[in-house]
């Protein structure tokens, strides 16, 4: 499992405008690295939009939003695009970085166990160390709660 103050795993994914982000190309900015579970189902899209709301706290704090799910680069463009989302969403259809950040881990539904997408959020600082961890986040006033840490840190 991953820990404050370790260097965050390097990655390098697909967004939803097809292009690649890598941890590396934002050294020298916060990165608040959001996972969720699909696209479009309602408490992703609950969170979506109030990172969206607050993405200009996050450009004034000097951090970058990502979200991030197992969604293919189509769904995430279909998702961005209708809830005018104004952060970029990553492709992870292996759970490469998913798996690597901790986010994919049994979960319960109805009595029944299952591997899935946790929705949590990892914090990494300019220096590619991993400041804060929310190992399990609320859809609803996450955002909010990502912004106060940064507040926090400055």
């Amino acid at each position: 499992m991953l820990k404050e103050g370790e260097t965050a795993p390097a990655f390098r994914l697909k967004a939803d405008d097809g292009k690649e982000i890598s941890l590396a190309d934002l050294r020298g900015k916060h990165v608040a690295l959001y996972f969720y579970p699909k696209a479009s189902t309602p408490g992703c899209t609950t969170e979506a939009i109030e990172f969206r709301e607050v993405k200009r706290d996050f450009d004034k704090l000097n951090a970058i939003v990502l979200g991030c799910s197992a969604d293919s680069v189509e769904s995430q463009a279909k998702f961005k695009a209708k809830q005018k989302l104004n952060f970029p969403l990553l492709s992870d259809p292996d759970f490469t970085v998913i798996e690597a950040y901790g986010a994919r881990r049994m979960k319960s539904f109805l009595g029944k166990s299952f591997l899935g997408i946790v929705r949590s959020t990892v914090l990494i600082g300019p220096n590619g160390k991993v400041e804060r961890i929310w190992p399990t986040a609320k859809s609803k006033g996450h955002a909010a709660e990502v912004i106060e840490a940064l507040k926090a840190l400055q």
